[in-house]
Parts: structure tokens; C-alpha cells; sequence
């Protein structure tokens, strides 16, 4: 294959001129010497393949644990369970408000960390309800997720070929490979490969340099250029006159959209009516009232953003805020014996951007009629890693069904006409979950050509401490499912980020319902 070098991509050019026959040429070398970012790495390598400069010539596989800025700051300030171990060692038997105030922790942290303390008997709720050590040794636990933060905070990373079994055992249950902001390491995983230089890359090397191109020639010719006269002191890439003309295409809905209000229809055509809500809400309505409990970990399932201005509402509204605390506290009136804490009312006027589209169930259920069917496209955010099946902000559709004689018969139907219907999924299977605020609780899994089996969403009965206490006596059934995900299997799509791409002409040429 003949090469135009003129034609190579900056990219292409540095590259070859950097490397030499017989040397490894690899992503991780490439990217330290010559400064790029992997993206560019893995694009010049593609490139090159194609025009037979490089030739595979050796692939492994990599598992690595990285350590993420929760992992530094573990690190470098303790672990919250050390933390505590250390504050309580020292300072005798405090309230659980008084440690996270005095230790600058969350207060879900803070009864994570004492929940694993207390659960390995090194601490202990005293008869005054305060937390107070028992035992005068950390959990192995704690001593060796330590290990491996001081073993990981050189480099940054922890190679799994570097661990023995037993640390590789312990070591998975430290890392997370989504949603890894909330863990102290991130799983990495890959292949590395390694390219040689083949016959065809050492002539277009050896032209490159007898024409003398280095990959710093300019590809555009600018204003600034012109006004200080900096064109004259370089060359240019060679412009491609007979290049085709760009396309003319007429305007056209965006597909997401236009799925989006197609789902709409299609609930609404079933005698579903639609509800809506603000994007920010308070702790009350976004997990209070669902019966999540606001010091437990069940807590960390919603990964929140906290608003800054204003950071508490100015009232909740009543009854729902006296019978949702005295269903936390000790059951009210619903047969159960609640959380048996005092519950915060200050906590939970604290606004944050709503973390789940049941936020919204939970007011309808203040003023629904019974029977009723009601749905909503709800737009939630979570701190969450994104990845082709994952995003900070995401949308969900979010619906309950009330009446005397609904059961679990009518949500499965439910679940399958969605994965069927909607999303267009051909396997669908149900997969026993939790959720604070329903029982039973069930995750309906599909099947995706690409990415393979994923949760669609959760779903279940609500619980009496939900319903009754926001004035409903019957049975509801409700879900929230992942409606970007439906829009992947619908669209023929393999990354939720191609929903929001910026890239207009993928909106140009993509083809709606």
C-alpha cells in the first residue's frame, strides 16, 4: 500500500516519528511520551492499523484497582469507621449527632461506619443512647481496607496480579466499577496491547522525515494568524479541494423526544393520567416520606446533590409531616414498629435535586383517587459514574396503580408490557430487589443485542408506612424504571450518552419512532 504522508494526520505523524522497528509500542507508553490522551491514542492506532504501519503483535488481560478521590481522602483524614474508633477511644460516649458534627461526617456516614463497628462488637449504644467502644481493636475489615489505601496512594493503583487470593477476595469488596465516586477504588479492566512497526510504517516513517514533516504544520489558517504574521513561519497540511460538499438536510425532532412523547401517548392511551413536579425537592418528599430511614445506609442508595441557595425549605406540609416522623419513630398507626429514631425535622427540609422519580408518587399519593392509574417522564440526578448504561442526570418513567384488588399478578403485567411494548425487549426475567419502601420489591432485567442483561428499573408494592401515612388504605403498586435504557433498545443504541450527544448530525440522521 502506497501512503500519501502528506495526508497523515498530525496524530499518524507523530507517532511513527516517535517509534522504531522492533521496539513495543504500547497505549500506556504513548500516552506518557508523547503527552496524549487516550482517546488520540487509541484514534492514531486505529488509523495506522488500518493502513498496515502497525501490526498486533501481542494482547493480555489487565484488572486494576484505582484509587478514586474518596479513596484519597480516606487516605490521607482516616476512615470514617477509624475515624470514629479514634474520636470515641479518646473522647468517652457521644450521640450520634454530636460524632458526625464533631468529625465533619455525613450523617449517613457516620451510621454506616458505626453500624460496622458495632456489627463486628468493638462499639456499642449505651442505655443513654450513645455510642461507645467496647473492644480495643479495629475490625480486620478496617485494618484492611487501610492496607490497601496506603498500599494504592504512590502510584494510584493496585495491580490484581500483585495481590494474593484472600487480598484479591477483599479487595472486590472495596471497588466498584459504576457509581465508584461512592467507593474507595474504581475497578479498571482492559486489554493491553502491544503493535509493531511494520515494513510499510518504517517507509512512511523514512518519508516523513525526508520531507520533513512533523506534525506541528498548521491545519488552519486564522485571524490571530494573520495579524502577527505566525503563518510564515511554519507550513500547512495540504488542503483536500475535491473533498464532497457538505449534505443539505432539513430540520428534524430530536428522536428521544420524540420517543418520550410517544411513551406519553401510549400510558396515556391505557387511562393513565400524567403527573409533574420540580426538579428540586426537600429530604421530606424525596425519602422521608418513602420510609427511608435518614441516618441508615438504605439512605446511600440515592447518591444526592445538595442545592446551596436556598439549603433548607421553609415548611412541610401537614398532616403528612407529623405522620410520616411518628411512622419513622415508632410505626403511628400502621402495625409496624417504625425505625426507632428521633426523627430529624431539620434534616428533612434540607433541599437536594430530586434523586428519583418516586418522589413524585409519594405526592400524588396525597390527593389520588382510588381506583387510579398515574404516570410521569420524571427527570432525576444522582452522583453516579457515567458510562454507557449510567449517567449523573437520567430520566425515569414513574407510575402507581391504587385499588382494593391490584396484586403482584397486575405489576408483572405491568413490567412486561414495558420491557415488550416500550422498550422493545425480546428476554425479560424478574429478579427479586429491595427497596425501603415496597415489599414485595422486584427488578425487571432485559436483555440488550450489545451490552447484554441490565435492570430496567425497580418496582413493588408499597409498604403500609408509605401509603397509610399519606393518607392512602389500599393496596398501590408502583415502579420506576429507566426510561433512557427503554430508549436504547427502541432506537437501536449501545450508550445512553448518544440520547445527549452533542453531535447534530447523529440527530440528523437518526430515525425516531
Amino acid at each position: 500500500m502506497d501512503i500519501e504522508v502528506k495526508n497523515l494526520h498530525p496524530l499518524e505523524v507523530k507517532l511513527l516519528r516517535h517509534v522504531s522497528s522492533g521496539e513495543d509500542i504500547t497505549a500506556e507508553r504513548i500516552i506518557k511520551e508523547l503527552d496524549y490522551k487516550v482517546g488520540q491514542c487509541n484514534q492514531a492506532f486505529s488509523w495506522l492499523l488500518a493502513k498496515g504501519c502497525l501490526v498486533e503483535t501481542g494482547r493480555s488481560h489487565r484488572v486494576a484497582y484505582e484509587l478514586t478521590d474518596l479513596g484519597r481522602s480516606h487516605q490521607k483524614d482516616g476512615l470514617p469507621a477509624e475515624r470514629i474508633f479514634s474520636f470515641l477511644s479518646s473522647e468517652g460516649p457521644h450521640a450520634m449527632p454530636e460524632i458526625s458534627q464533631a468529625l465533619g461526617l455525613e450523617k449517613s456516614d457516620t451510621g454506616s461506619a458505626f453500624g460496622l463497628l458495632s456489627s463486628k462488637g468493638v462499639a456499642k449504644m449505651n442505655d443513654e443512647r450513645k455510642a461507645e467502644i467496647v473492644k480495643d481493636e479495629l475490625p480486620e475489615d478496617v485494618r484492611i481496607q487501610r492496607s490497601f489505601l496506603d498500599k494504592a496512594v504512590g502510584s494510584g493503583m493496585i495491580d490484581e496480579s500483585t495481590l494474593s487470593d484472600k487480598e484479591k477476595a477483599a479487595i472486590q469488596q472495596l471497588a466498584k466499577k459504576r457509581g465508584a465516586a461512592s467507593a474507595d477504588f474504581k475497578v479498571i479492566e482492559g486489554d493491553i496491547v502491544v503493535y509493531n512497526l511494520t515494513t510499510e510504517g518504517e517507509k512512511a516513517k523514512k518519508a516523513l522525515l525526508d520531507a520533513n514533516i512533523t506534525g506541528e504544520e498548521f491545519g488552519i489558517l486564522t485571524p490571530e494568524m494573520l495579524q502577527t504574521g505566525a503563518w510564515k513561519n511554519g507550513t500547512f497540511r495540504p488542503y483536500g479541494i475535491n473533498a464532497p460538499t457538505s449534505r443539505l438536510i432539513p430540520g428534524r425532532r430530536n428522536a428521544y423526544s420524540e420517543y418520550l412523547q410517544w411513551v406519553k401517548d401510549k400510558l396515556a392511551a391505557l387511562g393513565f393520567e400524567e403527573f409533574d413536579g420540580p426538579l428540586v425537592e426537600n429530604e421530606f418528599w424525596n425519602g422521608d416520606a418513602l420510609f427511608m430511614p435518614q441516618f441508615h445506609s438504605a439512605r446511600d442508595i440515592h447518591d444526592v446533590y445538595y442545592v446551596k441557595d436556598p439549603v433548607h425549605a421553609k415548611r412541610i406540609e401537614e398532616p403528612w409531616l407529623s405522620q410520616v416522623a411518628a411512622t419513622h419513630e415508632n410505626g403511628w398507626k400502621t402495625g409496624s414498629r417504625g425505625w426507632g429514631y428521633t426523627f430529624d425535622h431539620e434534616f428533612t427540609r434540607r433541599q437536594v435535586l430530586r434523586s428519583q422519580g418516586t418522589v413524585l408518587s409519594a405526592h400524588q399519593l396525597t390527593k389520588a383517587k382510588v381506583p387510579g392509574k398515574y404516570f410521569g417522564i420524571v427527570r432525576c440526578f444522582r452522583y453516579d459514574q457515567v458510562d454507557a448504561t449510567h449517567g449523573a442526570d437520567f430520566y425515569q418513567t414513574e407510575g402507581i396503580v391504587l385499588g382494593k384488588d391490584v396484586n403482584l399478578r397486575n405489576l408483572l403485567g405491568l413490567l412486561k408490557m414495558f420491557a415488550e411494548e416500550i422498550a422493545g425487549a425480546e428476554e425479560v426475567k424478574y429478579v427479586p430487589g429491595y427497596f425501603p419502601f415496597t415489599e414485595p420489591s422486584i427488578e425487571v432485567h432485559i436483555k440488550h443485542p450489545v451490552l447484554g442483561w441490565f435492570e430496567l428499573g425497580g418496582s413493588g408494592i408499597f409498604r403500609p408506612e408509605v401509603t397509610e401515612a399519606l393518607g392512602i388504605d389500599v393496596p398501590v403498586l408502583a415502579w420506576g424504571l429507566g426510561i433512557d435504557r427503554m430508549a436504547l433498545m427502541h432506537l437501536g443504541l449501545n450508550d445512553l450518552r448518544e440520547l445527549f450527544t452533542p453531535d447534530i448530525d447523529s440527530v440528523r440522521t437518526r430515525r425516531g419512532n
